[in-house]
Order: C-alpha cells, then sequence, then structure tokens
C-alpha cells in the first residue's frame, strides 16, 4: 500500500523549516487555483502593464512562504493568499498612478455573483479605501469581500475559512456590495 501524500499544510510546515522538496511540492499543489484565482482578479482589471498571472502568483507564493506564521489549513492559506494578492493588485495599482507620465488608475470589476458587469467598474484604489471603510466597521464582511474578490474563493471556502455558514456568506456578500456600491459612489 502506498504511503499517503502529505498535506498542504505539513508540506508549507515543512517548507518553513527549509525542505526545499516540500516547498516544491507545496507550490506544485497550491499553483494551479493560485493562478486561477490570479487570472481572474487581473481579467477583471484594465491593463495591467507589469502584473500577469504567473508574476502575481509568485509574488504571492514568495510573500507567504516567507512569512512567519502557522497554517492551520488549506482554506487559511487560500484565505491568506487572498489578503497577498489584494495587496500586490493595490501595490501595483499604486505604482501605476504614481507614475511621471501615463500614471493612470487600474479599472476592475466588482461582479455581482461572480459575473463581471462593466456598470460596476471601480478603481482598485478607491476600492481598497472602501474595503478599509468597511474593515474598521464590519470585519467579516470585509473578509467576505476579500476572499471572494481578490482570492476567488467560493462560499463553501469562505463559510469554512470563518467559521459560519454559506447562507451567512451570502448575506455578507450582499450587504458587504451594498456597503462599498454606496462608499464609491460618494467617493466618485
Amino acid at each position: 500500500m502506498a504511503a499517503a501524500e502529505p498535506s498542504l499544510t505539513q508540506l508549507l510546515r515543512e517548507a518553513r523549516q527549509g525542505d526545499r522538496a516540500a516547498s516544491e511540492q507545496a507550490y506544485a499543489h497550491i499553483y494551479r487555483w493560485l493562478h486561477d484565482a490570479a487570472r481572474a482578479q487581473l481579467r477583471r482589471g484594465a491593463e495591467h502593464a507589469t502584473l500577469t498571472p504567473t508574476a502575481l502568483v509568485h509574488e504571492a507564493w514568495l510573500k507567504l512562504s516567507s512569512a512567519d506564521f502557522e497554517i492551520n489549513d488549506r482554506q487559511h492559506y487560500l484565505a491568506m493568499a487572498s489578503a497577498a494578492m489584494r495587496h500586490l493588485v493595490v501595490d501595483a495599482a499604486r505604482a501605476r498612478k504614481s507614475e511621471k507620465r501615463g500614471g493612470q488608475l487600474v479599472r476592475v470589476t466588482l461582479p455581482d455573483d461572480g459575473v463581471p458587469a462593466s456598470a460596476n467598474e471601480v478603481d482598485v484604489l478607491s476600492l481598497d479605501a472602501a474595503l478599509g471603510q468597511l474593515e474598521a466597521l464590519e470585519p467579516r464582511l470585509a473578509s467576505v469581500v476579500q476572499y471572494r474578490f481578490f482570492g476567488g474563493l467560493t462560499e463553501v471556502e469562505i463559510a469554512n475559512v470563518l467559521g459560519t455558514t454559506e447562507r451567512t456568506v451570502r448575506r455578507d456578500w450582499r450587504k458587504a456590495r451594498a456597503f462599498l456600491h454606496r462608499a464609491l459612489s460618494e467617493a466618485a
């Protein structure tokens, strides 16, 4: 009988302890999900001159692999990856905005049930600021947006990460979208 494959959590633990083979296995284990989430994230935006899905995956992986925290399970890792990708996309938008010539805001779409709608386009910096306001008022709602929008997690995965039900996640998503819509409309 063949030995069971180690879990992502175990691989990440071993990688943090310096096991290069475990690091490579963990990366291979999670790469497809990270790449799909990155591609979806960048597809929502306009041109990202220097940010490709592969670059976003590598940057998020590097950021997380050097972080000093314990990963509880796959969902926890995906939640942390969502946060890392959010920060990387926002940093890229800030860099583009601050360019001497041609620095324009990066446009993203806040989808309704995962379907992009051009009427819902907002710039990523305004979205990040509004998300910060939401986080100050309702941290769980902000987490739902971050996990779904920046990380591409499903309602089931978000419910597992937050320790709540899918129904609560759906309700939180609706409330968060309403808050963000209002905040972004006022900022415009």
